[in-house]
């Protein structure tokens, strides 16, 4: 894997995690996913 593919692969990477990581800040996305999972049970 070339050196800019690599790069590439890790800011990807990156960008994806703060993305899902700034969804916790929003207090109804949470209170949506506790829904989630109290309904799986």
């Amino acid at each position: 894997m070339k050196s800019w593919q690599r790069l590439l692969l890790w800011c990807a990477s990156l960008l994806g995690l703060l993305g899902v990581f700034s969804l916790y800040l929003r207090p109804d996305f949470m209170r949506d996913l506790a829904d989630l999972a109290w309904s799986c049970l």
